[in-house]
């Protein structure tokens, strides 16, 4: 029985493309960002996959990707779930701002230490590990089930809502999780066997 999830983070946004904190702010995708959805699902329909079911974020820029990816596929009629427990980490006070803007105002040092720290949150937002703390438990809830009964799941969120996921799955510490990066719109494919652990990782 195959037990496949696949986690696309977003493609690149207009404030990626603008050096901005975006969070839970509802920015677009770019020109590039679309053809990064399109390419993944090219690559996901040229590996055969059947999706059963998918999930993803209550931001815009995660849900235009879904829906590229699916286009993509040839998918429609998709049950698709939307929650904002798989959001982007909320960056409180820096959400909107360029991020050389910040470092002026904060110090480039404690910018750095908001940004690639597991546990210290910026003004009024969120650390990773504040995000894990709310995307974890809706994965265990709700997306790993499906996974361990044989379901195929794609999942299209953000850099740190995945980063999370990554974490638990790949048995991940808080200092290697802040040191890996996410690329947009390239799919991440973890195979489970038949004990339930992650077999296999794979790209399209």
């Amino acid at each position: 029985m195959k037990r496949t999830l696949i986690l696309v983070r977003h493609g690149q946004s207009e404030w990626n493309l603008k050096n901005l904190f975006t969070g839970w702010r509802n920015p677009g995708l770019t020109a590039k960002g679309k053809e990064e959805a399109k390419s993944a699902g090219i690559g996901l329909k040229n590996h055969d996959f059947k999706i059963d079911l998918c999930f993803t974020s209550a931001l815009v820029r995660a849900q235009r990707t879904l829906d590229l990816i699916l286009e993509e596929m040839d998918i429609q009629n998709m049950t698709i779930v939307r929650n904002q427990a798989l959001n982007e980490r909320d960056y409180g006070e820096l959400s909107g701002l360029n991020k050389d803007d910040a470092r002026v105002k904060w110090g480039k040092e404690q910018v750095h230490i908001w940004r690639r720290s597991y546990d210290v949150p910026p003004p009024g937002g969120e650390s990773l590990k504040d995000t894990a703390e709310r995307v974890l438990p809706y994965y265990k809830s709700m997306i790993e089930p499906l996974v361990f009964k044989g379901k195929t799941i794609l999942v299209a969120a953000h850099g740190n809502s995945l980063r999370a996921l990554v974490m638990d799955l790949e048995k991940l510490s808080p200092d290697e999780i802040i040191k890996r990066e996410i690329a947009t719109g390239v799919p991440m494919i973890y195979h489970f066997d038949d004990d339930n652990q992650v077999s296999s990782i794979t790209g399209v």
